[in-house]
């Protein structure tokens, strides 16, 4: 690997942002592709699916082969609430690979025995978010009801660009929400890149069963991040 290549992927592993090392299988030259970064063409569009899947492989393209090493950050899971869909979201996001983060300013919440093995800050959103900034590969799901603490959490995550920002409550409930984010400031383009209600549409009624369309939804946003945009420009 070319010394250069090696210094930018660990940069962009510091700065918890998504690179590929790009090698040509021809010539073994290498080179680092930032997420983000314009790649032209049918490569192009081969490093854009490897950032969605995550997956390292080969790839043939226009009669040369590529060796696509894939390295993204892990994706991290912000729950804005200590409450029974978090206890059961939490196990679940685990096992499929997600770093976890409580927030709940209500100790009577947000305490060990409730969330065991999970990072747990029982104070408000604004000052745990401070010490631990959002990222584009964080998703946050606001679950309190309470417009004090998930407010504030879901300014900062689509101030942040997360890749899914999610909130409990009904479309009334949401309709208010709107008006307060309007109210401090958030534009509208950023409010409708909020999932509410919250989780993919499959009748889930318990707890546990929000947690089971919450975190599909937050899994499927993972997988589909910049589809929108490339159809938007091959349009």
């Amino acid at each position: 690997m070319d010394p250069y290549s090696l210094k930018k992927l660990n940069q962009c592993r510091r700065e918890r942002r998504a690179a590929i090392l790009l090698t040509d299988l021809g010539d073994g030259r290498d080179r680092v592709v930032v997420e983000g970064d314009l790649v032209a063409g049918n490569l192009g569009e081969a490093v854009a699916s490897a950032f969605r899947s995550g997956k390292s492989g080969v790839v043939e393209v226009d009669g040369r082969s590529f060796f696509l090493n894939v390295h993204l950050p892990p994706p991290r899971l912000v729950m804005i609430g200590a409450v029974h869909i978090s206890q059961a979201l939490a196990p679940m996001a685990a096992i499929a690979g997600f770093d976890l983060h409580i927030i709940d300013p209500r100790t009577a919440f947000a305490s060990p025995e409730r969330f065991p093995n999970v990072r747990l800050d029982a104070e408000w959103p604004q000052e745990a978010l401070a010490r631990s900034p959002l990222d584009a590969y964080c998703a946050l799901a606001a679950l309190t009801h309470d417009p004090k603490i998930d407010d504030p959490a879901l300014k900062a995550a689509l101030e942040a660009g997360c890749f899914y920002v999610g909130a409990l409550g009904s479309r009334k409930t949401h309709a208010r929400r709107v008006e307060r984010l309007t109210e401090a400031g958030v534009s509208p383009a950023a409010i409708e890149r909020i999932r509410a209600p919250i989780g993919l549409k499959i009748g889930a009624a318990s707890p546990a069963e929000i947690a089971v369309a919450v975190l599909a939804e937050i899994i499927e946003a993972l997988r589909s991040r910049g589809l929108s945009a490339s159809r938007s420009v091959a349009a």
